[in-house]
C-alpha cells in the first residue's frame, strides 16, 4: 500500500505522545500495527487511507482504509484493508476510525425515537456521535462544549450548540466525549432522573474526581463506559469489527463530515504537528498529506 492521507486521533495519540498510557493498559492500547512498546519510543497511529499497489485483483488500484500508523509505504495482510466506497474522498475516509467509534457508542447507548440527547465535548468523537444521532427520527440533539467557536462546526453538522452555562437539562441520554473531569460532571447534571451517562472519554493515566453526593443517588443515575476495542454487547453476536468498519465507511458518504477536517499538513511537518496537537493546539481532525512522499 502507498499512503495518501493519515489522520491524527487527537485524544489517543496525544496521550501516547505524552507517555500517559497507564501501565495496566499497555497491551490493550497497542495499535494493530504498532512498533515498539509503551511508554516509547513507539510507531503509533490507526487512521490511514491509501491505494493498493500490489495485491489481490479486487484491491489493486483501489482506495482502502487500514489501521496502520503514519508511514508512506507498507505491506499488510489482505484481511487488514477495507475498501473505501465510491463517493467517499480519500481525505474524508480517514475519519472512519472516529465514525466507527461513534457507531459503537450509539450501539452502547441505544437511543430511542424522540429522545433528548446531549453530547458533551465537540471533538472528533463527539461531533461524529452528534451527526449520526441526529438522523434518528424525532430526536433533539444538543452538542455542549466550553469553546463557543464550536458553534460553527455544530451548524455544519446540523445540530444545536450550547455552552455548559446555557445547555438544557433533563436529557434522556447523555454521552460524555469531553475528555475532561468538568465535562463528565456536567454530563451527570444534564441527565434526567434515572438517566444514563455513556462515557466515551478516555483519560489515560489521569485521575478523575466526581461529586457523587447531592442528588446522584436520589436521581438513580447510571454511568456506563463505551470503548471501540470491543463490539457493543447488543451487537456482538451479529456484527464483526469488519462489519462495523464497513458501516462507518458507508456513512462517510455524508459530506457534512468534511466539517471535521480542520487542518492539513505535509508528512514532512508531522513531528512538529504531533507536538503541537499533544500540547493542545485547537482543531478537530488534522490530516497528514503523503501524496508527494515517493
Amino acid at each position: 500500500m502507498r499512503t495518501v492521507y493519515t489522520g491524527i486521533s487527537r485524544g489517543t495519540e496525544s496521550t501516547v505522545f505524552r507517555g500517559e498510557v497507564p501501565v495496566g493498559e499497555h497491551e490493550r492500547m497497542r495499535a494493530p500495527f504498532q512498533s515498539g512498546d509503551f511508554p516509547g519510543p513507539v510507531k503509533y497511529g490507526y487512521l490511514n487511507v491509501g491505494v493498493v499497489e500490489d495485491g489481490a485483483s479486487q484491491f489493486r488500484g483501489r482506495s482502502v482504509f487500514t489501521l496502520f500508523p503514519h508511514q508512506s509505504v507498507f505491506v499488510v495482510p489482505e484481511s487488514a484493508v477495507a475498501l473505501v466506497p465510491e463517493g467517499v474522498p480519500a481525505r474524508r475516509a480517514v475519519l472512519a476510525g472516529a465514525v466507527e467509534t461513534a457507531v459503537n457508542v450509539l450501539w452502547d447507548a441505544a437511543p430511542l425515537l424522540g429522545d433528548r440527547i446531549t453530547i458533551v465535548g465537540a471533538g472528533m468523537i463527539g461531533c461524529a456521535v452528534a451527526r449520526l444521532a441526529r438522523g434518528i427520527p424525532g430526536v433533539d440533539v444538543n452538542l455542549v462544549d466550553v469553546d463557543r467557536s464550536k458553534e460553527t462546526v455544530c451548524a455544519a453538522l446540523g445540530v444545536e450548540y450550547a455552552h455548559p452555562e446555557d445547555a438544557p437539562l433533563e436529557r434522556d441520554l447523555v454521552v460524555d466525549a469531553s475528555g475532561s473531569e468538568a465535562g463528565l460532571q456536567f454530563a451527570l447534571q444534564a441527565a434526567v432522573t434515572e438517566g444514563d451517562v455513556v462515557v466515551a472519554s478516555w483519560f489515560g493515566d489521569r485521575g478523575v474526581r466526581l461529586h457523587l453526593g447531592e442528588d446522584f443517588h436520589s436521581r438513580r443515575l447510571t454511568i456506563r463506559s463505551s470503548q471501540v476495542g470491543m463490539i457493543a454487547p447488543r451487537r456482538r453476536a451479529t456484527r464483526t469489527t469488519g462489519d462495523r468498519l464497513a458501516l462507518a465507511l458507508r456513512l462517510l458518504r455524508d459530506a457534512a463530515f468534511d466539517a471535521l477536517l480542520t487542518d492539513n499538513s505535509s508528512w514532512r511537518e508531522l513531528p512538529d504537528v504531533m507536538a503541537a496537537v499533544a500540547a493542545g493546539s485547537p482543531g478537530l481532525c488534522h490530516t497528514i498529506d503523503w501524496r508527494d512522499s515517493e
